[in-house]
């Protein structure tokens, strides 16, 4: 099986494109990530399938946000699957109710922080607290772990800020953001490779259009697995989740 640290984005237009592109890069890639814009495609119906036909891991990508009944509702519901990670946003209000909603479920609960598309200027068109982003991210994060978040997404170049906090002993970070080196940024502004997210104490990465538009993305997965194995990719954390 493949190193379940690199997470591929599913971000094609429909469930029969992505079993195309899963069928494409067979047992290089072991974790993939469905979310809204695969919903209304077959999303959910491809993550179950590809969990309970091919043995795959889930991320359901979600970005939960809501009052909290319903996003306790929500959760229960998407939990019932058992897939392995579903994404809510991170204020503490919204965590307490996705722990709520999973139970006992296999289901992980990731607290997103603050997208790794939005930079300074997005922040204050959305009326967001003065400071700079890392700081803020890391004290999203922080409340996020203590409402019960079993981990949270960020940008790697937050990581190691993250991993630092008492609060995230245990706990994982997945950061989307990643890029190998000379690919196209798209629309992400705070990025890294994926040797140095990992580095930076991430558990997981997610990358999508690098592997998705390559004229062979078996070959791309590959090509980041590598990296992730180099000693480039040496990470300070050694928690065991």
């Amino acid at each position: 099986m493949s190193d379940d640290r690199l997470i591929v984005a599913m971000d094609v237009g429909n469930a029969l494109d992505g079993l195309k592109l899963a069928e494409r890069l067979g047992d290089a890639v072991s974790f993939y990530k469905i979310g809204l814009g695969m919903l209304t495609g077959g999303g959910l119906a491809l993550a179950n399938e590809l969990k309970d036909e091919h043995g795959k891991r889930i991320f359901l990508d979600m970005k939960l946000f809501d009052i909290g009944a319903t996003v306790e509702a929500a959760v229960r519901g998407l939990a019932s699957f058992n897939h392995d990670f579903l994404t809510v946003h991170g204020d503490p209000y919204v965590v307490r109710a996705a722990r709520e909603g999973a139970g006992t479920s296999q289901t992980q609960i990731l607290a997103v922080t603050i997208l790794t598309s939005l930079d300074r200027g997005d922040l204050d068109n959305a009326l967001i607290k003065e400071g700079k982003i890392p700081d803020l991210v890391q004290e999203r994060a922080g409340f996020a772990l203590e409402a019960g978040a079993h981990g949270v997404i960020c940008s790697p170049q937050e990581a190691a800020l993250i991993r630092a906090l008492p609060e995230a002993e245990g706990k994982l970070i997945v950061t989307p953001g990643v890029r190998p080196a000379g690919a196209d940024l798209g629309d992400q502004k705070r990025v890294m490779t994926p040797a140095q997210a990992i580095a930076a104490g991430a558990d997981h990465v997610v990358v999508g259009r690098p592997v998705w538009r390559a004229e062979d993305p078996r070959d791309a997965a590959e090509s980041i697995l590598n990296e992730l194995s180099s000693p480039q990719a040496t990470s300070p954390n050694t928690t065991i989740h």
